[in-house]
């Protein structure tokens, strides 16, 4: 599933099945004023400062090179072939899966358990975004091994890089709570620590929390699922517990790229495009609940590659 694509089926994939009528319209709206970028051999995207006037034009390149990766800015410009003139800038949360300090499953890259666990963070961000900050013009893409949240909502997209980042910090619950004057935060703070605990496998390495400490907050976590913290903090030790805290609050800083998230001019990845290191298409997610990257994003080319290879293990039965 997860092998890099050949040229043969990109150029299959941008020839025979993508569509710039699958550009979400938050992209397609303002295209000429979005700087495009392209990594063309799987080095990173070197090609950088493309501008297209219209879909047609994208399309037409899209065909004709077939690229590795395609990207495009969350900023927009009067003048994006020099990112020059700076209008405004989507204020983006990147979860990579492969990434997470937190995760159920043991493998390498990416599999259907940590996309999900992704998908289930996410999730848990666009929740905060509006219920605690009011924002609403979001949008979720699965971007082949993770999730970018991409939100443009006018209070927020001509915000400078400082603002962005605390937004990022207590969105994550990045920050311990000094006391329980801020409930709102306290409470957030709470079910994400409570959320890694839950997800711990007791495999993981993370920063000021050791092996002990990692032990016996496994074994007491039960004591949370009915939120008896007290019960909780009584068993781990007043001074363990404080360093347990602060451990989570790094975890959770450390599950989305905070540069991502306060640079202005950052590239991402193009929705519609191919995730070629992988073989998955980066889509917009319609609707998460129901969102399963494993029937949405996966290129038919992949489907065509996995049936040769079974015709191939028959035919190799066969001559044994």
């Amino acid at each position: 599933m997860f092998a890099p694509a050949t040229i043969k089926e990109r150029r299959q994939y941008y020839r025979e099945e993508w569509s710039e009528k699958d550009l979400p319209n938050f992209i397609s709206e303002e295209l000429y004023k979005r700087e495009f970028g392209f990594d063309h051999y799987g080095k990173g995207p070197n090609d950088r400062y493309k501008v297209f006037k219209n879909k047609d034009s994208l399309k037409k390149f899209m065909r004709i090179k077939a690229p590795f990766a395609g990207y495009v800015s969350v900023a927009f410009y009067n003048n994006p072939q020099r990112r020059g003139d700076w209008i405004k800038s989507e204020f983006v949360f990147d979860v990579d899966a492969k990434d997470m300090p937190i995760r159920s499953c043991n493998c390498e890259s990416v599999c259907k358990i940590c996309l999900g666990e992704a998908l289930e963070f996410v999730q848990l961000l666009i929740d905060t975004l509006k219920t605690d900050l009011g924002i609403k013009n979001i949008h979720l893409i699965y971007s082949g091994r993770g999730y970018h949240v991409r939100i443009l909502d006018p209070a927020i997209m001509e915000t400078e890089s400082e603002l962005r980042g605390e937004v990022v910090k207590y969105v994550v619950g990045a920050n311990v709570p000094e006391n329980s004057i801020s409930l709102g935060y306290t409470n957030l703070f709470n079910r994400r620590v409570k959320r890694n605990i839950f997800h711990l496998t007791g495999h993981e390495t993370l920063d000021g929390i050791n092996s002990k400490l990692l032990k016996d907050t496994i074994k007491h976590r039960d004591l949370l699922k009915d939120n008896s913290w007290g019960l909780f903090k009584g068993q781990i030790g007043p001074i363990r517990y404080k360093n347990l805290l602060a451990g989570m609050a790094r975890v959770n800083l450390s599950m989305v790229d905070a540069k991502v998230s306060i640079d202005l001019k950052r590239i991402l990845r193009l929705p519609s495009s191919l995730h070629s290191k992988v073989s998955m298409k980066c889509v917009e997610v319609k609707n998460p609940e129901t969102f399963d990257p494993f029937k949405y994003a996966v290129p038919k080319f992949v489907h065509e590659r996995e049936e040769k290879n079974k015709e191939n293990v028959n035919e190799n039965k066969k001559e044994k």
